[in-house]
């Protein structure tokens, strides 16, 4: 009996849910004048796509009704000033206040011509950005709604079939070349489980509910946008809803998040977001060897004093633990546990922006600070019984104190944005490694190392009356205390240029050149050698100059084609001492990279051409395919040696992404990603078989002689995506699944190189005494389905 009425209950359930009334909701919001921070009236403000709207009060407020749930842009337009197209807004029981702000226009118009555009150009960038909606966010399929994976969906950005990881492959850079802003403060990393000295990580640090739109700089990057190489994500938050508070929960493919939205008092709003991961869980499903768990919390709260003053103060963090799940068997596991570390992280920033409205000039002061923890700990055969057996023991600390002044000031047709930055960096490093060149050595270090940054940057941009010409100059120098080349300014002077030209009707041609520099990750840096000296005091300044041209195309307001070629060129690359290769070909795994000898001596280049199509139609369909065409190589700048494939010359990229939503809220999306097949290194048989050799590092050394001379065959994967959203009059309901690689399709890799742990030559010396080896067939792809849940009330 009590069956029948649970199955009764649940069908009438998922009946309500299917024919429940289609709820309609309302817009509200405020327009502004940029400058003087006043109210317009009259200004007419539509949803984007839809056609419907409303026009402001004398107290610029505007209401536009019936409109149905989903994820919209407004657009304002008045006779006199610019028009606007606003962030996507998500339409609901809790759509927030809307605060839009106009600049006047510089020529009197006869009329008003409303763009519907959603593509937008900026002066100091009009090539290599990319910006990212809500929409695109929340329904990637196959990112679950983790920003890196979606970021992969766009021209020259790589993905790894190998692993699951989601490093930030760019152009041919490295993972650690990229840079991170959250409302304009920077943030060391957006993954959990960093590889310390680069950037990557298995999962997302941001939450996604937190996100209103991303900006993804893959070139061109702004002035007062310093120390990045390969790429900028720009995320912006969204502000809290100064009407209503609400709580949404979210049940994902690898943690169950809560978040809260809503305003304190009349002056304040915030948001607030707490996520707990339960992968160890998925991964002991999967049966794979390392069980990560991590715990992350965000928050932003908005302070407008007035209407010329506001204050935000934000902060992110997490809590990471790995450990080894030493209950499986099998010889891949056996591989990966015989050399992965312990890992556990603690991370963390917080950050405020005070900024204050004058009229055409904004100023702001950003203050923040950033810390890392991280510790490794590795004992040989995972026996902790025997101190005997440590081979790594690893626990260093980062630190980041950042102050940056800016103003931002406009006169018509100019633009100019000009600041300066102070960094204070404490790192800390206790190490005890083993680490076998021709011989056993072993590390034992401590590093306490402060380092005083600073930097100088200015960018002045100009567009004609008619819109049809735009340039912008900028420059940008910066400087440290760690040794006397580095404290030269004029040695990291960094201009760029970007100009635009309308050649015809949607149609325009732009380019950008520049030159830009970064510091070597702090684990090089505070390096200790055997005799407990740093011992790469000499390194200098990484430096990329680079450039790029493109057309785009507008066919109507709802496409975009894009066609760009680009080419990067460095020099004064970190250079391994010990096997000869770059810096910034490792990062790809787990751990630290970085705590070794390092010389100044490699260059590289990178060069391709990418193609775009975007196809967006409001409530319908979003449409993005992208192929890029490239190579990325490097070589010994002293010895002149010939060019050598880096680790990321994956010679071709291949996207088509999109999503389509059907009528009563459902939508479906497919992403097809084909990759090229990555160089990769065979391994040295001699010394990996040497005992000593493989019991420092517990896996096969490479033979660097023959540095990515093989490569791997081609990948490509099907993920899927089928979206259910449920509106009601004071909440929302939503389900979804997700599945990657729904084709199950598996990459081939080379035979791993094993020990069996039983010597071949007892009799010799401990220092000639080899191992039998064995070898193990790799490969990697599956099938991975994840069905989610969101609930906001």
């Amino acid at each position: 009996m009590v069956k029948r009425i649970y199955i009764g209950w649940l069908i009438w359930m998922i009946g309500s849910m299917l024919f429940a009334q289609q709820q309609k909701y309302q817009i509200e919001g405020t327009v502004i004048d940029r400058n003087t921070r006043k109210p317009l009236e009259f200004v007419n403000v539509l949803i984007a796509g839809l056609g419907i709207g409303s026009s402001t009060d004398e107290e610029g407020h505007f209401c536009i009704e019936q409109v149905p749930p989903g994820i919209y842009a407004l657009q304002a337009s008045m006779l006199g000033y610019k028009t606007v197209t606003t962030s996507e807004y998500r339409v609901n029981h809790r759509t927030p206040h809307i605060q839009i702000e106009m600049e006047e226009e510089r020529t009197q118009l006869s009329e008003v011509t409303v763009t519907a555009s959603p593509f937008q150009r900026i002066t100091e960038s009009p090539v290599s950005l990319r910006v990212i909606g809500l929409q695109e966010i929340e329904k990637a399929p196959g990112a679950n709604r983790d920003i890196s994976r979606v970021v992969q969906n766009y021209p020259g950005v790589a993905f790894s079939p190998i692993g699951y990881r989601n490093d930030l492959i760019v152009r041919g850079g490295g993972p650690s070349e990229n840079r991170f802003f959250l409302d304009g403060v920077e943030i060391p990393n957006i993954n959990h489980f960093s590889t310390q000295g680069a950037s990557g990580g298995p999962v997302g640090l941001i939450d996604a509910d937190l996100i209103r739109n991303v900006k993804f700089y893959s070139g061109a990057f702004p002035a007062n946008r310093g120390n990045a190489l390969s790429s900028v994500l720009d995320f912006s938050l969204r502000d809290g809803d100064m009407e209503h508070n609400s709580i949404k929960a979210t049940l994902g493919a690898s943690e169950v998040s809560l978040s809260s939205n809503g305003h304190i008092g009349e002056k304040t709003s915030y948001l607030v977001s707490i996520r707990q991961s339960y992968l160890q869980m998925l991964f002991k499903i999967l049966g794979l060897p390392f069980l990560p768990k991590y715990t992350d919390a965000s928050f932003k709260v908005k302070t407008r004093f007035n209407a010329y003053n506001e204050l935000t103060l934000l902060g992110l963090g997490g809590i990471d633990r790995m450990k080894l799940n030493l209950d499986i068997d099998g010889e891949d596991a056996e591989y990966i546990l015989s050399y992965l570390p312990k890992i556990e992280q603690e991370t963390f920033t917080l950050g405020g922006v005070y900024r204050h409205y004058a009229g055409p000039h904004v100023q702001s002061i950003t203050l923040s600070h950033s810390y890392l923890n991280n510790r490794n700990l590795k004992y040989r055969d995972n026996d902790e019984s025997n101190e005997k057996n440590l081979t790594l023991r690893l626990r260093s600390v980062e630190q980041e104190t950042k102050l940056r002044i800016e103003n931002t000031s406009r006169w018509g047709v100019w633009k100019l944005n000009a600041g300066i930055e102070l960094n204070y960096s404490l790192y800390t490093n206790t190490t005890y490694q083993q680490i076998y060149t021709n011989v056993l050595h072993t590390f034992d270090y401590h590093t306490d190392l402060d380092l005083f940054r600073w930097g100088l940057y200015a960018s002045m941009d100009y567009t004609t009356p008619d819109e049809r010409f735009s340039a912008s100059l900028g420059v940008r120098t910066d400087a440290n205390n760690y040794n006397d080349k580095m404290k030269e300014l004029w040695r990291q002077l960094s201009p760029r240029l970007s100009v635009s030209w309308k050649l015809a009707d949607r149609l325009y041609l732009s380019g950008h050149t520049g030159l830009y520099y970064q510091l070597p990750p702090y684990t090089a840096l505070g390096f200790k050698g055997e005799n407990n000296n740093y011992v790469n005091r000499h390194l200098d300044y990484t430096s990329v100059s680079q450039t790029s041209a493109g057309l785009t195309w507008n066919p109507n307001e709802n496409m975009e084609l894009s066609a760009e070629g680009f080419y990067k060129y460095y020099k004064n690359m970190p250079l391994s001492i010990a096997d000869g290769i770059p810096l910034s070909c490792k990062g790809n795994d787990y751990g630290v990279i970085g705590n070794e000898a390092l010389v100044s001596d490699a260059e590289g280049r990178s060069y391709g051409v990418e193609l775009m199509f975007k196809w967006l139609i409001v409530q319908r369909l979003n449409l993005s395919s992208s192929l890029t065409v490239f190579k990325s190589e490097f070589r010994n700048r002293q010895e002149k040696s010939d060019y050598i494939s880096s680790a990321w010359d994956n010679r071709f990229i291949l996207n088509v992404s999109g999503t389509y939503n059907f009528p009563k809220q459902w939508s479906v999306g497919m992403k097809v990603s084909c990759i090229g097949g990555s160089p990769y290194t065979p391994y040295d048989i001699e010394k990996s078989s040497l005992a000593s050799a493989w019991n420092a590092q517990g896996k096969a050394y490479y033979n660097y002689s023959l540095y990515n001379t093989e490569r791997l065959s081609a990948f490509g994967q099907l993920d899927i995506r089928v979206d259910k959203m449920f509106y009601w009059k004071k909440c929302m309901f939503g389900i979804y699944l997700d599945i990657q690689n729904i084709t199950a399709s598996k990459l081939r890799q080379p035979d791993v190189l094993m020990s069996t742990g039983q010597i071949e030559n007892p009799s010799a010396p401990p220092s000639e005494q080899r191992y039998i080896m064995k070898s193990i067939k790799q490969e990697s792809g599956t099938l991975l389905p994840t069905i989610g849940i969101t609930f906001e009330y």
